[in-house]
């Protein structure tokens, strides 16, 4: 999970109601989004790779290399996300200790779970 209390009191708060996408697998992304309140879906076509709750991060690649999205995320309840730029992922990254570390951690998390849904 994302240190939460780094985003606390962000004004870039995006809205999404139940049953509604944050954003679609194919569409463009340069920014990632943090998880403020309530439960969304990361899926990759059929497969739901993750249930994501508050702290948790979604678009994290595409803060790295901007392009199309590899997933889509849909709230399961209403919920409320922070847009966090790539700027503003850079400097976290060089001024917050173990930011990035959290962020690889998301990333290996889903990686691990899509390899075991492969497999099986």
């Amino acid at each position: 999970m994302i240190r939460y209390h780094l985003f606390a009191h962000d004004p870039n708060v995006v809205r999404r109601s139940a049953g509604e996408f944050l954003f679609r697998r194919g569409e463009y992304g340069d920014c990632m989004y943090v998880l403020m309140s309530g439960t969304a879906e990361v899926r990759i076509g059929d497969v739901v790779v993750e249930i994501a709750g508050q702290g948790d991060v979604m678009g994290e690649t595409s803060v790295v290399e901007p392009g199309p999205h590899l997933a889509e995320v849909r709230a399961l309840t209403d919920c409320e996300f922070v847009e966090v730029s790539a700027a503003r992922f850079e400097f976290l990254v060089s001024q917050v200790p173990h930011f990035a570390t959290d962020v690889l951690r998301t990333l290996t998390r889903r990686l691990r779970a899509m390899d075991g849904r492969l497999d099986a």
